[in-house]
């Protein structure tokens, strides 16, 4: 085999892996399809109608009273909900269970909060959990002892 021919094999060779990465990196980057607010195929209905938690706090009102505050949940896909509030609780924890936002069961430490927006985080069975802050910072104190500041906002993140 002469070098011309070598250099043509080489370089047809060449091409073809080069075409072979840029498909690969190409198929990787196709974009992520789903919405950052609304994405909610593996999203159990709340048992109460509640707006979708799309958007911004205000376009998501709840309830009624003298106190108010934002709440959000993040999941772990992206989600985004986001709530404003309005309640006579003396709790976070008790205005969200009153709003149909969180459920969980008592426990030695309060409330063990497993399902947000409905979407259930079960440690036990899917090593995920959701994680209680106050204005995105995590709280020392549980949802169920955590007094209303009203203006604030609350959080909870799906986390592994």
């Amino acid at each position: 085999m002469n070098k011309t021919m070598l250099q043509k094999l080489l370089s047809c060779i060449l091409c073809i892996v080069l075409i072979a990465a840029m498909a690969l990196v190409t198929s990787s980057c196709t974009g992520n399809t789903e919405k950052k607010n609304g994405d909610k195929d593996n999203v159990e209905s709340p048992e109460l109608s509640l707006p979708s938690g799309e958007g911004d706090f205000d376009d998501n009102i709840i309830g009624e009273g003298e106190k108010d505050f934002k709440f959000s949940a993040t999941d772990l896909k992206g989600n985004v909900f986001r709530y404003h509030i309005y309640t006579d609780a003396e709790t976070v924890g008790e205005a969200l269970q009153d709003a149909g936002l969180v459920e969980g069961e008592e426990g030695a430490y309060g409330l063990y909060v497993k399902t947000v927006c409905g979407i259930t985080a079960d440690y036990d069975k899917t090593k995920t959990y959701w994680k209680f802050c106050i204005a995105g910072e995590e709280s020392l104190t549980g949802v169920d002892s955590t007094d209303i500041e009203s203006g604030q906002t609350y959080n909870f993140v799906e986390s592994k």
